[in-house]
């Protein structure tokens, strides 16, 4: 069955001229419309033709049709794209009418005018202000685009297409929902009434080609000797956490560090939206799952923690700790799970520790808070402090390690720091990644599993960035 009811039957939008009753003269015809030639950018004719495909589109598309043939689609609506021009009386070369036909076809089959912003490799984040106002980050900047969706409607249409594979809704009874794209790119969407402009939706993408550990040297955020410390702590089944704040690049730190991990391990990630892309073969990929309409069948990050220990797991890696079960995660760590991983979000190793503290309350157990500090000192071996700095670049300024107790205190001790010195002429940040001298405690696990470091890599002088 045809998508689209055939141009010039009743409700196609087409009309027919009449045919003159017998023994009439008929009148002559009205002078036609002088065509209005397409010159670039006329954005707003643009959007007015598409939105009157659009509507067409909308009236005449057939639910039972075949929607998963792109080439019936594209000769379909090629067909009504030529009967809107032409009744319009609009003149388009061929390259405007080819984008125009695609930025059709991305409505109906894909997700809209996100399209080329999620194609565009330099853009690392989408934020959807409402259906009229998108910014993007490109390069650490953001930066607002002329893209925008036809009204609140047409931004709808497209969250449906992101969260219905995923089982997941949005209505007014729950106005909030997190998703993920077939790519694993983050969504985060919310609308009204809850916002006030309309759809909002963030998308943090991920990059076509996989980051590398020579990609984070090359781009400062790392140095060797850095890295060559971190693949030693994996290899040693040292216990994890990278702290940062919203967009530093954790979840890409944690990716490099889960590539350390051997191949013949058992890996088990946890997380709330399957976002990590672990390169080794054997790895379990588990995601927790909100509450039905009815209020059932949630599954919680803790559910998927505790169930996860009786997997036969050799690392955790657990997405982000949000909240109670960071407590579980401790726990896992304490029990025989060395070289857990997890992030957190946090302004330095110190406020890591903390935020540790207040999810662990959040658990719903009364604990004292020193027996939390004990837990926590005795469970997590190394900080990695993730930061975003003014100029959009992304660095580890901190590698800690967590010495223990002394006192009520966890005790704290850098390995390597970023200290910056200045700004650049093009307003980058100058700084360096330096080692702190001090020899980490942590050393005789390495011995232990056989692996030594050059002896100069925790004091043999400044990197510069």
């Amino acid at each position: 069955m045809s998508l689209l009811k055939r141009i010039g039957e009743p409700g196609a939008g087409v009309g027919v001229p009449p045919t003159p009753a017998a023994g009439v003269r008929p009148s002559a015809p009205p002078a036609a419309r002088p065509a209005t030639p397409m010159r670039e950018p006329d954005q707003a004719r643009v959007a007015e033709i598409r939105r009157k495909v659009q509507e067409r589109l909308i009236e005449t598309i057939d639910p039972r049709s075949d929607t998963n043939n792109p080439n019936l689609i594209q000769r379909q609506v090629d067909e009504l794209l030529s009967s809107v021009l032409d009744s319009e009386a609009v003149v388009m070369s061929r390259s405007e009418r080819a984008r125009l036909l695609e930025m059709i076809l991305h409505d109906i089959t894909g997700l809209g005018p996100l399209e080329d912003l999620l194609a565009d490799p330099e853009i690392s984040e989408i934020m959807v202000n409402g259906p009229k106002q998108i910014y993007v980050e490109r390069k650490g900047k953001l930066q607002k685009t002329t893209t925008t969706f036809l009204n609140d409607e047409h931004a709808m249409r497209i969250i449906d297409r992101i969260i219905a594979p995923l089982g997941r809704r949005v209505d007014e009874s729950s106005p909030m929902v997190d998703a993920r794209l077939k790519d694993g790119s983050r969504v985060n969407v919310i609308i009204r009434p809850i916002s006030l402009i309309g759809p909002v939706i963030t998308i943090r993408k991920f990059a076509k080609e996989r980051i590398t550990v020579d990609d984070l040297i090359r781009f400062g955020t790392v140095t060797r000797e850095m890295v060559d410390l971190l693949a030693a702590c994996i290899k040693a089944r040292l216990n994890i956490v990278v702290a940062g704040g919203t967009g530093s690049g954790k979840t890409t730190t944690l990716n490099i560090l889960s590539s350390f991990i051997p191949e013949d391990e058992r890996i088990i990630t946890i997380e709330n939206a399957a976002e990590l892309q672990l390169r080794q073969e054997h790895v379990v990929t588990l995601e927790s799952r909100p509450a039905s309409i009815e209020g059932t069948g949630e599954v919680t990050m803790m559910d998927l923690i505790v169930n996860a220990l009786r997997m036969r797991p050799d690392r955790i890696i657990v997405g982000e700790c949000r909240g109670g079960e960071t407590l579980a995660m401790l726990q896992a760590m304490n029990t025989g799970h060395d070289g857990s991983l997890t992030t957190l979000h946090a302004n330095s190793p110190r406020d890591a520790i903390a935020r540790i503290e207040t999810m662990c309350l959040m658990a719903g157990m009364d604990l004292p808070i020193r027996a939390i500090r004990e837990q926590t000192a005795s469970a997590v071996d190394l900080i990695v402090q993730q930061a975003r700095l003014k100029d959009g670049s992304r660095k580890i300024v901190n590698i800690t390690e967590v010495l223990g107790m002394e006192g009520e205190m966890v005790q704290l001790q850098d390995i390597f720091v970023f200290e910056q010195t200045g700004v650049d002429e093009n307003g980058k940040i100058v700084g360096r990644l330096r080692p702190t001298g001090v020899r980490p405690r942590f050393l005789e696990k390495f011995e232990a599993s056989g692996i030594y470091l050059p002896p100069g890599i925790f004091g043999s002088g400044d990197r510069f960035i």
